[in-house]
């Protein structure tokens, strides 16, 4: 007798687990049923990340950046299952090199992107970069690896938490890098990756009161409406690439503080 195959499911992924929608629905995408992401869902994730981020954002630099290359394994481990959810085994490499390059990034951000001011007087003054928070990210759907990859490894290497909203068309992509995430040494929380309709979830990401910033690369034709919610909180609103890589790309999801402190105390 022939065996029937044991369908996947696929599933959201908040706080390092795997639930099923808390509504129950699903929706149909690349031939798969997909769970379909609420409103409480993106509430959830955003808690979830909320509550990581301290944690992510208060271990050191090169730490961050060990977290990140291990990502990086997981994903060469798989690089045949990943590549039968994008275009091929060329994005998959170029993803997995993504990682491994913004992981090195990872401890020289503070070399990079901060300084040691002149100021007149007996005082030292220093830029650091320190991270946002929340980042909320809307993934493009093309390509549908590196694209996520591009969007999440610079607000992640930064000591940011992340909530990302999959591609739409595209999300098979997503939930595998979520399984790559979970066997990584990620903390639960610190990536949180939800599937649905974009402009069912982007709204509430965007008013959302406890995400600092706005990723709209992936957005469509709504991105005035989504810069009004985002403004209610004065959240920044990101327009990034969809696939490349970048210091500067970093630095969209960093705040720059300003230290003064007398010579000679």
């Amino acid at each position: 007798m022939s065996r029937l195959p044991v369908k996947k499911t696929y599933k959201l992924f908040i706080g390092g687990e795997f639930p099923r929608s808390e509504s129950g629905r699903t929706y149909e995408a690349e031939g798969q049923n997909v769970a379909r992401g609420s409103r409480k869902d993106v509430r959830d994730a955003v808690r979830a990340a909320r509550s990581a981020y301290p944690k992510w954002a208060g271990m050191t630099a090169y730490n961050r950046g060990q977290v990140v290359y291990r990502v990086a394994e997981m994903m060469e481990a798989r690089r045949a299952e990943f590549a039968d959810l994008c275009s091929g085994p060329e994005e998959v490499e170029r993803s997995i090199d993504r990682l491994v390059w913004y992981a090195g990034f990872a401890d020289k951000l503070a070399q990079v992107l901060g300084s040691s001011n002149p100021v007149a007087g007996p005082y030292f003054n220093f830029t650091v970069p320190e991270p946002q928070g929340v980042v909320a990210i809307l993934a493009p759907d093309e390509p549908a690896l590196a694209g996520l990859v591009s969007r999440v490894a610079p607000a992640l290497v930064g000591g940011n938490a992340v909530v990302a909203v999959a591609s739409e068309r595209h999300p098979l992509a997503a939930i595998e890098l979520a399984e790559a995430l979970a066997t990584a040494d990620v903390p639960g929380g610190v990536v949180n990756i939800v599937t649905g309709h974009r402009e069912e979830l982007a709204p509430w990401l965007a008013g959302h009161m406890d995400v600092n910033a706005l990723d709209v690369t992936g957005a469509d034709g709504e991105v005035a409406e989504l810069e009004r919610l985002a403004a209610e909180n004065v959240k920044r609103v990101v327009r990034g690439a969809a696939d490349d890589q970048s210091a500067w790309e970093i630095s969209r999801f960093l705040e720059l503080k300003t230290v003064w402190h007398p010579i000679g105390v």
